[in-house]
C-alpha cells in the first residue's frame, strides 16, 4: 500500500501545512484583540478542573497530527492534501470573516444566540437548529454564513481542520481495501460545505457519495465542491430522519456534527445511522475530543463551550459512544490528532 514521496513533495507539504498554520493563527490574534471578557457581568469567573494547555503544548500536538497525515500519506491511506487555493479568495474570505468578526463578537457580549435568518420555509428546521453555533451570523440559514464557514473553522483550529478531518480516510481506506468502488455508498451526515467529502472524492472518485445537510446554502456550497465527479449527490435532511431506506448504505460518516445535538437528538441520529447502515457497515465518527480522552486536554474542552456558544457540548463531552452502541455495533478503532477523535464501528452481522 505505501509508495515513494520525493523529498520536495515532503517538504512541499511541510511549508504548506506551516503556512496555513501561521495564516489562521494570525486571524486568531486578530480577533482576540477585539474580543471582551469571557465572563459577563453577574457571571461567575471560569475555572476548568484541570489545566489549559500552552501554546508550546498546542503546537507539538499540531506537530504530531502533521507527522501523522504526511506518514499517512507514505503508507498509502490516502493522497496528499491539494494545494491549490487561489490567493485571491483566501484573502477574500479573510477580509469577510475579518469584519464579521466584530458583530460576532457584540453577539457573543449580548449573548444573542438566537438571531438567526428566520427566512421563509424556516418553520421546517427544528427548533435546537435555530440558534447561532458560535454566535456566527445568520446561524446556518444564509449564503453568507456558508461562505464565511470553513473560514472560521480553520482559524478556530489554527489551520488543521483538513488534516483532522483527513484522520478518517483511514478506516474508509480500510473498508474498501479489494472492494469495487462503483458498489460502495457512503453517506456524510452534515456534510456542511462538503470539504470533507471533497477529500474523498479526490481519493476514491468512482464511490457514489451522498452529502445530508439541513442548510440549502450549505448543500448548494457541497454541490460546487463535487462538481468535478460524477456519483454524487446531496439531500437535505435532519440527521435524526435520514432519507434512506434501510440497511442502504455501506458507510455512515458524521464530522463535528455529534457535539451540536441535544442529548435526545444524538440518540435519534445514532438510531437512524444504525438503521440505514449494511450489516458489516462502518460508521466514522470524527468530533472533538471527550474528557480523559487526553488529561493535558481537559481544560480546554471545558473551555470551549464558554467562549463560543455551543449548549450541547458539555453533555457531549460525557457521551459514551461505544456503551449507546454496543447492542448494534462494535468499536473497531479510536485514533486522534490534535483535538480531534476519529471513532470507527462495525455494524454487527447477524
Amino acid at each position: 500500500m505505501g509508495k515513494t514521496i520525493s523529498n520536495l513533495q515532503k517538504w512541499r507539504y511541510v511549508a504548506g501545512q506551516s503556512a496555513r498554520v501561521a495564516w489562521y493563527t494570525g486571524h486568531y490574534a486578530a480577533i482576540n484583540r477585539i474580543r471582551g471578557p469571557l465572563v459577563r457581568a453577574g457571571e461567575q469567573p471560569f475555572r476548568p478542573s484541570g489545566a489549559i494547555p500552552d501554546i508550546r503544548s498546542l503546537a507539538r500536538e499540531i506537530r504530531t497530527l502533521f507527522d501523522r497525515d504526511l506518514k499517512n500519506v507514505v503508507a498509502g491511506y490516502y493522497r496528499a492534501p491539494e494545494m491549490r487555493d487561489d490567493p485571491r479568495r483566501i484573502v477574500d474570505k479573510s477580509l469577510r470573516f475579518l469584519l464579521d468578526a466584530r458583530r460576532v463578537e457584540a453577539r457573543r457580549q449580548a449573548d444573542r444566540h438566537n438571531d438567526v435568518n428566520m427566512r421563509p420555509g424556516s418553520n421546517i428546521y427544528p427548533d435546537y437548529y435555530l440558534q447561532n453555533f458560535h454566535y456566527q451570523t445568520d446561524g446556518w440559514l444564509s449564503e453568507g454564513s456558508a461562505e464565511l464557514y470553513d473560514t472560521q473553522v480553520e482559524v478556530l483550529f489554527a489551520g488543521t481542520a483538513d488534516a483532522m478531518r483527513r484522520q478518517a480516510l483511514v478506516p474508509i481506506a480500510d473498508y474498501l481495501e479489494g472492494r469495487d468502488q462503483r458498489h460502495v455508498h457512503l453517506a456524510d451526515i452534515g456534510c456542511g460545505t462538503g470539504r470533507f467529502l471533497r477529500e474523498i472524492k479526490q481519493n476514491w472518485p468512482r464511490l457514489n457519495v451522498t452529502g445530508v445537510d439541513l442548510a440549502p446554502d450549505y448543500l448548494e456550497k457541497t454541490k460546487r465542491a463535487l462538481r468535478r465527479w460524477s456519483r454524487t449527490r446531496t439531500l437535505q435532511a435532519a440527521a435524526e430522519a435520514l432519507p434512506f431506506e434501510k440497511a442502504s448504505q455501506d458507510i455512515v460518516t458524521a464530522s463535528y456534527l455529534f457535539h451540536e445535538l441535544p442529548p435526545e437528538v444524538r440518540t435519534r441520529a445514532l438510531c437512524e445511522v444504525v438503521r440505514v447502515l449494511k450489516p458489516g457497515g462502518r460508521f466514522i465518527l470524527i468530533d472533538a475530543l471527550q474528557t480523559g480522552d487526553r488529561t493535558s486536554m481537559d481544560g480546554l474542552l471545558e473551555f470551549f463551550p464558554r467562549a463560543f456558544h455551543e449548549p450541547y457540548f458539555e453533555t457531549y463531552l460525557a457521551e459514551d459512544f461505544e456503551h449507546r452502541l454496543a447492542t448494534d455495533m462494535s468499536l473497531l478503532s479510536t485514533t486522534s490528532g490534535y483535538l480531534t477523535k476519529v471513532m470507527c464501528f462495525q455494524k454487527h452481522i447477524i
